[in-house]
């Protein structure tokens, strides 16, 4: 079966005064039509990079300096500007984090879905007009004709996210990836939201990339998950395998800090320290220095992605993988 994604080595670096930084440094991973994917870590892990990389939307002074995104077996990075606009937005969607910031308060909803449509499609304002209702309809905004009319401070932080997961599907794309789509929401909207991704991906066979520091989150909708630290991926399997069963000491540490994870009484858990700086990454393991299982080898070499027991689950750890010497 052909990828529908498939991301290869991929590196991405930042040209400052004091040199290049390396923000994303060999990430691989693919997925299939209809699948879904979790891309979690803190912040600063490179989680959000790598989503922008992948459709080739990084600013300078960052830029793509190696490895390949093949979509349907075309290396995105390749691409000129022109090309990937056929893309972005048309075959690979995105959902940012916050809606205000996502979309102009100034312009009617319709008008921007409208305005999206036609940039992407030669249909009439009239079909454009239709498909846009169709798709808010299809998220379960209430009223929808009505809400077409309506600007951005008329709805609420939930109707607003539903807004921005129906522009995502108005072009039906292959793949949509979802960058912290409800950090900025309520618990009980959180799981609207979550519900109405994992429905749309099964109903409509769309690719998810689920962008996170939320593990809980990622167990409920995804088929499998990326942990990425300081740039790299870490840990990566099937989410049933990684949640029952994590391997690397990061992983560990963000499943025991989940609030469902403690007992009534106890104190939250948390992994000591912060993730280091691109600008001050220790030698070796970049985790070392808040692991409670490093050796000495986790000081001077940096691990691979080694087996981790069962099929299609790698870590990248050398003491709960036996590696230590």
């Amino acid at each position: 079966m052909t990828d529908l994604l498939k991301v290869k080595d991929l590196e991405v670096k930042f040209g400052l005064r004091i040199g290049e930084l390396t923000a994303i440094d060999g990430v691989s991973f693919s997925l299939q039509k209809g699948e879904r994917m979790g891309l979690v870590g803190e912040s600063g892990a490179g989680k959000s990079v790598t989503g922008f990389a992948i459709i080739n939307l990084i600013s300078k002074p960052g830029f793509i300096s190696g490895g390949q995104v093949l979509f349907n077996g075309r290396d995105l990075s390749r691409l000129s500007h022109e090309a990937m606009r056929d893309i972005r937005g048309n075959q690979i969607s995105m959902i940012f984090q916050d809606p205000m910031m996502t979309l102009n308060p100034v312009l009617t909803i319709g008008t921007q879905m409208v305005e999206t449509l036609l940039a992407h499609r030669s249909i009439t304002r009239a079909e454009a007009e239709g498909i846009a209702l169709e798709k808010l309809k299809k998220v379960q905004i209430p009223s929808p004709e009505k809400r077409l009319a309506q600007y951005l401070h008329e709805f609420s932080g939930g109707m607003r996210q539903r807004v921005v997961v129906a522009i995502a599907l108005l072009t039906d794309p292959a793949l949509i990836i979802a960058d912290e789509p409800t950090t900025t929401l309520d618990v009980t909207i959180q799981a609207e939201i979550m519900e109405l991704l994992l429905d749309l991906c099964r109903t409509e066979n769309m690719g998810l990339i689920l962008i996170t520091h939320d593990l809980g989150v990622v167990s409920e909708v995804t088929e499998k998950i990326a942990v990425m630290y300081a740039g790299k991926i870490v840990e990566s399997g099937p989410t049933d395998r990684i949640i029952d069963n994590p391997q690397h000491p990061y992983t560990r540490g963000l499943l025991k800090a989940l609030p469902g994870s403690i007992k009534p009484g106890e104190p939250l858990n948390q992994i000591p320290g912060m993730m280091p700086t691109l600008m001050d990454l220790p030698p070796g393991c970049a985790f070392h220095p808040r692991c409670t299982l490093s050796v000495p080898r986790c000081q001077n070499d940096i691990p691979e992605l080694y087996d981790a027991g069962e099929p299609g689950h790698r870590a990248a750890c050398f003491v709960t993988t036996g590696k230590e010497s």
